[in-house]
């Protein structure tokens, strides 16, 4: 399983260059110290313990009406009479799109949480980004909506929680992956640095495992004072106030060809530039840790602790710097659209002293006579 996120020396102290990485993680730890005793409290109480969270269990999945919950018809008379106006409502309800599903948060204007399922078909197809517009979801109230506004200048990218990476499959999906209800204020370095590589691990996960389940989304996670106070401070942008989040998570769950669970992790990596130098197992947290800080059951369905560490099982190495760099300058190849924009970005192999791999060489070669050809039939 995880090592415990609050023992790791990389969230207790320590300097992060550049940045106030190390304050920020670190304030997970000491969120989950208590818990974490609480919990290893509880699994030494014994059996008994166990048959009565297992009894507790089956009585709330049952199937109940509002009548049944309450027993008492005079009770449910005088709730609707209370009620008379209406129930107040907090729009969480489960939203379904092309190629994933979220619960949004009205208050924050991000997602609570968002799913994926990942397969090496469904990760093929041709859809680009570039047709693709970051706008509010059509089906979320106005009232209640993120605008692109709220970013403008705020400092903050508009943060993917399901990745454009993982909607090619067509141009509907992508464009449900740029409604502003699957995005969230983050950290520019993180976004195109550490969190992109995650889900590029994500997608290569995809090629080894049958299925792969994803779920991510923002946390707050509360910061505790020099007089042992603890607050959940955050920034919010823009018009709508638009809350920034401390961190975010990323839950992975891989099965095996008979469609069983191989391998689960979950992840909480602060909000900031995180390097090359740190590792994914450095953000590894127990996943029940995790529900307990965000209040949030994710994976209902799964017994995680009965399912091996994907990181004990597949290592979690996220791809290097320089194999980071060489895909995004093919990346930036494959969308040059004249010979000198393919010359400058072929320069950068030189500017960084990266050595082209195959892939690169044909790339540039065939983009270097698609070009040439285009501009050969304008002349004549």
């Amino acid at each position: 399983m995880a090592r415990n996120f609050y023992k790791h020396p990389f969230f207790v102290k320590g300097v992060f260059t550049g940045a106030t990485l190390t304050a920020a993680i670190g304030l997970w730890g000491r969120v989950l110290d208590n818990y974490s005793r609480k919990r290893s409290t509880e699994k030494q109480k014994g059996q008994q313990v166990d048959h009565d969270k297992q009894h507790l269990i089956v009585n709330e999945s049952k199937p109940t009406t509002t009548l049944g919950a309450f027993e008492d018809t005079a009770k449910l008379d005088r709730g609707r009479e209370i009620l008379k106006y209406g129930t107040p409502e907090v729009g969480r309800a489960v939203r379904y799109y092309s190629n994933h599903v979220l619960i949004y948060n009205q208050q924050t204007r991000t997602p609570i949480w968002v799913a994926e399922h990942l397969t090496k078909e469904n990760l093929q197809g041709s859809a680009n980004r570039r047709h693709a517009k970051f706008i509010p979801d059509p089906g979320v109230d106005t009232e209640f909506t993120a605008e692109n506004s709220d970013y403008w200048k705020s400092g903050w990218s508009r943060g993917h929680m399901a990745p454009a990476g993982n909607n090619k499959i067509n141009q509907e999906a992508m464009q449900d992956s740029f409604y502003l209800s699957n995005v969230v204020p983050q950290n520019y370095e993180n976004n195109a640095g550490f969190w992109n590589r995650l889900e590029m691990y994500c997608r290569d996960l995809a090629k080894k495992y049958s299925n792969v389940y994803v779920i991510s989304g923002p946390i707050m996670v509360p910061e505790k004072q020099e007089d042992g106070k603890k607050f959940v401070k955050y920034q919010v942008i823009g018009e709508n106030h638009v809350a920034v989040p401390t961190h975010l998570y990323k839950v992975i769950i891989v099965e095996d060809k008979y469609g069983k669970p191989a391998a689960v992790s979950s992840f909480v990596v602060p909000n900031e530039p995180v390097g090359f130098e740190h590792h994914l197992k450095e953000f590894e947290v127990e996943l029940f840790e995790l529900e307990h800080v965000l209040g949030v059951k994710l994976v209902p369905n799964l017994k995680a602790e009965s399912v091996k560490s994907l990181c004990k099982v597949d290592g979690c190495k996220l791809i290097g710097r320089q194999e980071f760099e060489l895909y995004f300058i093919g990346r930036k190849l494959e969308s040059a659209n004249t010979l000198h924009r393919v010359e400058k970005v072929w320069s950068e192999l030189e500017e960084k002293k990266l050595k082209p791999d195959r892939y690169l060489k044909n790339l540039y070669k065939n983009k270097i006579k698609e070009l040439s050809e285009k501009e050969q039939a304008k002349v004549s």
